[in-house]
């Protein structure tokens, strides 16, 4: 069941922090500004897929702690919607997205365009369209199209170049902003 229904129940911190408490503690924190805020509140995202229609509004993380059961949810959720393929994303890019959004002061749902991306989807999209990398980071989980609305695409891309973190590639005809995890980059 996807978390976007306003009566879902939320966990407490200290039940949180109990049921995931076998979690892995250690991740790189990107910037200052994750570092500092990971470690006083919980990090939460919204999402809208304009593919499918739904929404996920989710806390996924509190501190250094991951919730497990949320992380599955949005794999699913970011699930490359052609096929039905589920796999895992990388929670460094829920972070960097989390981070965008806490720089920007904006709250609101990320208009997903495209999460992850099967290996057949994306020969499908290789070939009907430019601009569709062979070795796509979308294939491993490590990339994501997005928009924010109430902010200029052209806002969102400098506010993620400013990050210094993976890649940004802005699509202006299409109105999107690419961010993934690899080497810093930009397009």
């Amino acid at each position: 069941m996807l978390a976007s229904t306003p009566g879902d129940k939320k966990l407490s911190r200290r039940k949180f922090l109990t049921q995931t408490g076998s979690l892995a503690f250690g991740f790189a924190f990107g910037t200052p500004l994750l570092a500092e805020a990971a470690l006083l509140k919980p990090r939460t995202l919204s999402f809208y897929h304009i593919h499918t229609d739904q929404r996920l509004d989710i806390e996924y993380a509190y501190g250094r702690v991951y919730d497990a059961d949320a992380l599955n949810q949005i794999d699913y959720f970011l699930r490359d919607f052609r096929t039905g393929d589920v796999h895992t994303i990388d929670s460094s890019l829920l972070d960097l997205l989390w981070s965008v959004q806490h720089r920007l002061s904006r709250r609101g749902w990320f208009e997903v365009i495209s999460g992850y991306r099967s290996p057949t989807t994306n020969k499908l999209l290789r070939s009907r369209t430019t601009g569709v990398a062979k070795k796509s980071l979308h294939m491993r989980g490590k990339a994501i199209d997005v928009r924010l609305p109430g902010v200029a695409t052209t806002s969102l891309r400098r506010c993620a170049i400013s990050f210094k973190r993976g890649g940004v590639g802005y699509y202006p005809k299409s109105d999107f902003v690419h961010l993934d995890t690899g080497r810093f980059r930009t397009w």
